[in-house]
């Protein structure tokens, strides 16, 4: 198990990246961060889920998400 100041060994790049557009505060649709980290709705859509199940990340809205107090915590030591 991981504490606050360690990121998850199963964090992807792509999960960094991810992380890092929604540590601005922004609730943001998988395309809208896709957009901004030029990467496929498809490969951010499917991370986040596994970002949502490991905490980092939380659905505010049908297909809109939000950066979770653990994902800033661990964002902000990637």
């Amino acid at each position: 198990m991981e504490t606050p100041d360690e990121r998850p060994d199963w964090l992807t790049q792509l999960d960094r990246e991810i992380l890092e557009v929604l540590s601005s505060g922004l609730v943001l649709t998988p395309s809208i961060i896709a957009e901004n980290i030029d990467r496929s709705r498809t490969g951010v859509n499917q991370r986040l889920s596994s970002l949502q199940a490991g905490g980092l990340i939380k659905r505010v809205d049908r297909g809109k998400y939000k950066i979770t107090d653990k994902g800033k915590a661990i964002s902000s030591v990637v």
